[in-house]
């Protein structure tokens, strides 16, 4: 908590000034006696509950300070939108994101908690698409259009399914999307599927806290030109921190229906994503369900794209100083001394 004005915190002397004069005037009504000609009046009104006299005072004089706080200008820290953000999306559509073990199938699921991701995103934030299997292949650039992302999240539900993992290039493809989008620079498509571009000749793009990178897959390497490790390494030295989610349960497996007649064991690889993360400064989550890889995407649809700024709450001091003021209000009516 920060104020845009501190010396006017001095006016938060007035509250213990108020009390001292409370205080006085308490005294002040002692000195004189009253009479009661009828006992019973005076039991009735001596009995009732002594700390109810002090709650009443006791809110208004909160609400004093609180409305003295406001004249401050408080400001909050919290988490706000960075300009030119750009979040890239990588997600895995290799034939094992069929399995049933994260119900309907790992990909619908997947293409549920996307759907969340994009509500929790602020809409200033650009956010891109790549979808991967044996090659990867950017599906939206980025771009601040969430219709024109969920539709290529559709479509990419319609693709053929593909054999392959290539986390490396899928990697690779996504850190030379993000540079490109934050420093400004068309977007310059891939000339085939596989191909991974290399990294640019001039001045790479400051992508410090601007570029982040999502990155879901749900099993090992098995294809493509770089390790997975290599593809880690070039995100670090972009400075884009990548955040990876393991899809999946250990004891998942390819039903009779996609792979013949027996089924396929198709376990995720976790260490290796959680390498990835450790490597470039992200964070790795662990999806062994469709409830855990929603709220995966939710938390992280509320943070990324986001950095610590200064918001003014003064309206929120004064709203709480105005129900401060009718709760004592209230309880003083409720609660006061009624002579029979």
């Amino acid at each position: 908590m920060s104020f845009g004005h501190p010396l006017l915190l001095l006016t938060l002397l007035v509250v213990p000034l108020a009390m001292l004069a409370l205080r006085l005037a308490e005294r002040r009504r002692m000195r004189y006696a009253v009479t009661f000609t009828n006992l019973d009046v005076l039991a009735s009104v001596a009995g009732r509950r002594p700390w109810r006299r002090y709650v009443p005072t006791a809110l208004a004089l909160l609400a004093l300070a609180t409305l003295c706080a406001a004249l401050a200008r408080p400001h909050a820290t919290e988490l706000v939108p960075k300009e030119r953000a750009t979040i890239i999306l990588v997600l895995d559509v290799s034939g094992s994101m069929q399995a049933q073990d994260v119900r309907p199938t790992r990909f619908a699921a997947a293409q549920r908690a996307v759907r969340t991701f994009l509500v929790r995103v602020p809409p200033r934030i650009r956010i891109g698409m790549i979808a991967f299997a044996g090659d990867a292949e950017v599906a939206a650039p980025p771009t601040t259009n969430r219709e024109l992302l969920r539709t290529s999240l559709k479509s990419i539900g319609s693709l053929p399914i593909y054999a392959g993992t290539a986390i490396g290039d899928a990697l690779a493809v996504a850190v030379d999307l993000a540079e490109q989008a934050v420093s400004g620079r068309p977007y310059k498509p891939p000339a085939f599927l596989g191909f991974v571009p290399a990294r640019p000749a001039l001045q790479p793009a400051d992508t410090t806290r601007l570029a982040s990178i999502l990155f879901l897959s749900d099993g090992h390497q098995t294809y493509g030109t770089l390790q997975p490790l290599d593809g880690a390494r070039r995100a670090k030295d972009a400075k884009i921190p990548v955040y990876t989610v393991a899809l999946g349960t250990p004891g998942g497996v390819l039903g009779h229906e996609f792979q013949g007649a027996h089924p396929v064991p198709a376990p995720p690889d976790p260490a290796t994503l959680a390498a990835i993360a450790g490597t470039t400064g992200g964070k790795f989550f662990d999806a062994q369900s469709a409830g855990a890889l929603q709220s995966a995407y939710s938390k992280l649809g509320s943070s990324l794209g986001r950095t610590p700024g200064k918001t003014e709450v003064t309206y929120a001091f004064l709203a709480g100083a105005a129900g401060l003021l009718v709760a004592a209000g209230f309880l003083s009516a409720l609660w006061s001394p009624r002579l029979p």
